[in-house]
């Protein structure tokens, strides 16, 4: 259900500190103000994510945010796993999570934590990592909802687990996709009521 502890309490701290931070980094807010985009959290949803970065109209700053909001969740991982071990690498991809959807840099307020999520499953193990993405993309051709997709291909990632041999992730994926959901609550209301925008439409 979860790694072996091998590592001291003084290092996992430090590892957590740091890929939070990198974790916080708002790459979408970032991008869209160098491009001359405006405030992105005054745009469509006001959400930091890609999803809301496409909204501007502007498909590669969107590509860009998601490429480096995945990223930072597979580069903290990946790094805590070579610079100190498995355990390290599960805790450094949480707390680059936390980092994104609770960022210091924007007074807590960040994102829903999609793409790093999917990074943070890549580089944790990749036969869950390719099988949650393609779980969003299934979704989103058959039902156009961004929101949706994330949902499920969240959910999906402890059976993933279960299936690939990856056991001791699920503790940490079930605290992943608790997490999606929290920060989904309001587009989880809109689904059921009817009123969630589509992938391509405005809200």
């Amino acid at each position: 259900m979860m790694p072996i502890l091998q590592t001291g309490a003084g290092t996992l701290l430090g590892v957590a500190v740091l890929a939070y931070l990198l974790g916080s980094i708002p790459f979408g807010v970032l991008i869209t103000r160098v491009m001359g985009l405006g405030d992105l959290r005054a745009i469509g949803s006001g959400n930091i994510g890609a999803t809301n970065v496409l909204r501007t109209g502007n498909k590669a700053a969107a590509a860009a945010t998601l490429i480096l909001d995945g990223g930072k969740g597979a580069v903290a991982v990946l790094l805590a796993r070579a610079l100190v071990g498995p355990d390290a690498a599960q805790l450094a991809g949480l707390a680059a999570f936390l980092g994104h959807l609770y960022p210091v840099w924007l007074g807590f307020r960040g994102g829903k934590g999609v793409a790093t999520f999917l990074g943070t499953m890549l580089a944790l193990s990749w036969p869950v990592g390719l099988l949650c993405c393609a779980t969003w993309l299934v979704v989103a051709i058959t039902s156009r909802y961004s929101s949706l997709s994330a949902l499920v291909a969240a959910a999906s990632s402890v059976l993933w687990m279960q299936l690939t041999g990856g056991q001791r992730m699920i503790l940490l994926g079930m605290v992943l996709t608790a997490l999606v959901f929290v920060r989904h609550w309001a587009n989880i209301r809109r689904l059921r009521a009817g009123t969630e925008p589509k992938i391509g439409k405005q809200g």
